[in-house]
């Protein structure tokens, strides 16, 4: 048996962060969406579960067995095991839920293989607020601390994105810490477009705080003809949307050229 999967690059086309609770974590609201592209993985049956990382962030997981992809393997029961090979594309720590996103692929893996319990969305759960939505990695809502999922009218399938990380991690503890506490209202209504537009991400600005980098990010955006400029999650990554891929790519092309140092991602919205 071999089964190839991709773990698709996550990102929040709004963010809004509600109130702490007093169990530590942060009632939010988020519309999830979720690039065509990301990490690689491949699964054949093997005597136990193993998992091997190689790829251009690889050397980032530094204890494999604490990756919360082999954490996924290991709440998930099956007949035998799976030897995976986990190809890291994604930055780690970039608030596009690359842990979650692998973590979500091996229970796509496992499902196609095996079958999912009938409690694997909290199975998912107890890994990661992003998870659940991983699992899936198709456009909803998230409540919560992420974890309570809604259906939306994804009308931006297909929209061309561009992805632009400075190459500096950000953990998602501190960015939160950081936030001011004011609650600036709940998601608006409407198709996935409409909450995209009059949304916001309250983490940007305790992440610019934490990193400067970020704002330099979201300006060299702003001047592209982006239609809509926004940091990702806890950051340090930010995504930009475009009328057509020709824009995006020749937007892609000129920010390449003049910082060649930022880490990018081109494709399209699922």
């Amino acid at each position: 048996m071999q089964l190839s999967e991709t773990a698709y690059a996550k990102i929040n086309l709004a963010l809004h962060v509600r109130r702490r609770r007093e169990d530590g974590y942060h009632e939010l609201e988020t519309l999830f969406a979720f690039v065509d592209a990301g990490d690689r993985l491949s699964a054949r049956s093997a005597p136990q579960d193993e998992l091997r990382v190689v790829g251009e962030f690889g050397g980032q997981l530094t204890d494999p067995l604490e990756n919360i992809a082999a954490k996924a393997l290991s709440v998930l029961p099956r007949s035998d095991g799976l030897s995976v090979l986990l190809e890291k594309n994604l930055p780690v720590a970039a608030g596009l839920g690359g842990g979650s996103a692998d973590a979500g692929a091996i229970f796509r893996l496992v499902r196609d293989a095996y079958g999912l319990p009938d409690d694997w969305h909290s199975r998912a759960a107890r890994l990661g607020a992003d998870v659940p939505a991983c699992v899936e990695s198709e456009a909803c809502i998230g409540r919560g601390t992420g974890t309570d999922l809604e259906s939306v009218e994804n009308n931006l399938a297909g929209t061309a994105v561009l992805l632009v990380n400075p190459r500096v991690p950000l953990s998602t503890g501190p960015v939160f810490a950081a936030w001011d506490g004011l609650d600036r209202g709940p998601l608006p209504d409407g198709p996935a477009s409409q909450i995209a537009r009059e949304g916001r991400n309250d983490l940007e600005a305790p992440a610019i705080s934490l990193c400067p980098p970020v704002a330099e990010v979201l300006e060299e955006l702003r001047a592209t003809t982006a239609d809509l400029v926004r940091m990702s999650g806890s950051g340090a990554t930010c995504f930009a949307l475009y009328s057509s891929h020709d824009v995006m790519l020749k937007a892609a092309e000129n920010l390449a050229f003049r910082r060649p140092d930022w880490w990018q991602l081109r494709g399209s919205l699922k």
